[in-house]
C-alpha cells in the first residue's frame, strides 16, 4: 500500500479525505474527514520522529543513529515542531480542554 499523502502534489495545500472504504464488508463511507497532522511530514520528517521516539527523545542518541550532530539533530526537531503546525517558541501549556 502507498502511503497517503497530506498535501496536495499541485499547489501544496492540505488534503481532505472524502471516502472511507472498509475491504472486510465493503463499506464505504463518504464525508469530509480530515487527516491527523502527522500526515503533513514528508518521509524523512517521519523517519526523523519515529526515531526520536525510539530513541525516547534524547537527541544525543537521535544523532548517532542518524550519523549527525546534536546542533543538525536540534535544528530537525525544530523543523518537525513546525511542520506540525507549532511554533518552536510556543509554550506547550494544556490548554482549558486539556484541563
Amino acid at each position: 500500500m502507498h502511503r497517503v499523502p497530506g498535501k496536495c502534489p499541485i499547489c501544496g495545500g492540505e488534503l481532505a479525505v472524502t471516502h472511507l472504504h472498509c475491504p472486510s464488508c465493503g463499506l464505504t463511507l463518504g464525508g469530509q474527514f480530515s487527516l491527523a497532522r502527522f500526515y503533513r511530514l514528508d518521509a524523512e520528517q517521519m523517519h526523523f520522529l519515529e526515531t526520536f521516539i525510539r530513541c525516547e527523545g534524547k537527541l544525543n542518541r537521535v544523532g548517532k543513529v542518524l550519523n549527525m550532530s546534536y546542533p543538525t539533530a536540534r535544528g530537525r526537531l525544530l523543523d518537525l515542531i513546525r511542520a506540525l503546525g507549532y511554533e518552536d517558541k510556543e509554550k506547550f501549556s494544556p490548554s482549558p480542554a486539556d484541563e
